[in-house]
């Protein structure tokens, strides 16, 4: 298997660049904000931080390639790929709120290897790579990662974004269904719940619409951590629209509440 260690030092300037940025533009009075095409916000931020991930990944892995929310780029994740999501929770970031992160993966040939995520404001940085584990950054240091062994939906602790999502992007009864089947339920949203599944501060993680660089760094995360991760059909894809991560004992069971086929 090879190592990402390189790889994983590389992400971490990524991610101190990025979070540079991020923290010197949360709540400025100066902050611009555009609308995309999909109506959700961009922020001078969001673009910042893409662009300096793109200009540092040319300098230092030139024949790497960078696919980013902002700016796109190539679709099928052939070679080396970094997909950046310059600030997942934009709206959070908007608001005042401190639950946002910059995530950056690296795809080899359409799979997720590595996984960083930088959340500044909650002073959390997650990371991962094959066969090297989940770890988390905070104030009491260093700590390898792993999943909760909650057995049961019954008692499980639930997350997802939006629930109003589901009934636009999938089926609101069906999330509901779970939400009944389980312990507890809360929002947590973005990828924020997916950390705590590798944490395993909760069980399940449920998306119904997602893209790749929303999901591919959770991914790794996610199973390095222990669990699972596919999308809502049973698919360990990160790139089909939807996302389910769980302490891989729910697995199942929450799919069958769930699953798309």
């Amino acid at each position: 298997m090879p190592s990402y260690q390189n790889d994983l030092s590389f992400a971490g300037e990524l991610a101190d660049a990025a979070d540079a940025l991020t923290t010197a533009r949360f709540r400025a009075d100066d902050l611009a904000v555009d609308s995309k095409p999909d109506r959700t916000p961009v922020t001078d931020a969001d673009t910042a931080v893409e662009d300096t991930v793109r200009e540092l990944v040319g300098i230092r892995k030139p024949a790497d390639d960078v696919v980013g929310e902002e700016h796109g780029g190539a679709a099928n994740h052939a070679g080396r790929v970094w997909l950046v999501d310059p600030i997942d929770g934009t709206k959070n970031f908007l608001r005042g709120v401190p639950v946002w992160a910059t995530l950056l993966a690296l795809i080899e040939n359409g799979e997720p290897v590595l996984g960083m995520m930088s959340a500044p404001l909650l002073g959390r940085r997650w990371w991962a790579a094959h066969g090297s584990g989940a770890w988390l950054r905070d104030s009491a240091g260093q700590h390898r990662l792993g999943v909760s062994r909650v057995a049961t939906l019954a008692d499980a602790y639930l997350s997802t974004t939006d629930l109003d999502s589901w009934r636009e992007h999938h089926d609101r009864n069906a999330y509901l269904g779970l939400t009944e089947a389980c312990w507890e339920t809360r929002a947590f949203g973005d990828f924020w719940q997916h950390c705590l599944v590798a944490e395993g501060a909760i069980d399940v993680a449920a998306e119904p619409i997602v893209n790749s660089w929303d999901v591919a760094a959770a991914q790794v995360l996610v199973t390095e951590a222990g669990g699972s991760f596919t999308d809502l059909s049973g698919a360990a894809r990160f790139d089909t629209g939807s996302a389910l991560a769980t302490n891989a004992l729910l697995h199942q069971e929450a799919l069958g509440h769930v699953a798309r086929s």
